[in-house]
């Protein structure tokens, strides 16, 4: 089964804040591995903005390290998973964590 994942990214790691990042990482897979990696500059960021863009791109999966309460519940809305808390590493690297199951999550580092 094909899923999308959307990583938030500076400096190609993870951003800290979902609404703060320079573009995301799309990463594709198939039965558990990683079949591409595309880079999406993202709109303008106001509310709501970026999930609605990266629902538009077929992203089912959200990889973060913080993000706002209306961001997750315009995901929650368009059925698209939401992982917070993450630390900060390469995007190919959280994705194949979550494959594994061995992605951390933690505290959302979002604090509006």
């Amino acid at each position: 089964m094909k899923k999308l994942f959307a990583v938030p990214t500076n400096n190609g790691k993870l951003c800290a804040h979902f609404g703060h990042c320079e573009q995301f990482a799309v990463i594709e897979t198939e039965d558990q591995k990683i079949l591409n990696i595309a880079y999406l500059k993202p709109p303008v960021h106001e509310p709501g903005t970026y999930p609605i863009f990266l629902a538009s791109h077929g992203v089912s999966t959200i990889i973060s390290g913080g993000m706002g309460m209306k961001a997750q519940e315009i995901f929650a809305q368009n059925n698209i998973e939401v992982c917070v808390g993450v630390n900060s590493d390469t995007p190919r690297a959280l994705v194949e964590q979550f494959l594994a199951n061995q992605l951390v999550s933690g505290k959302n580092l979002c604090d509006h």
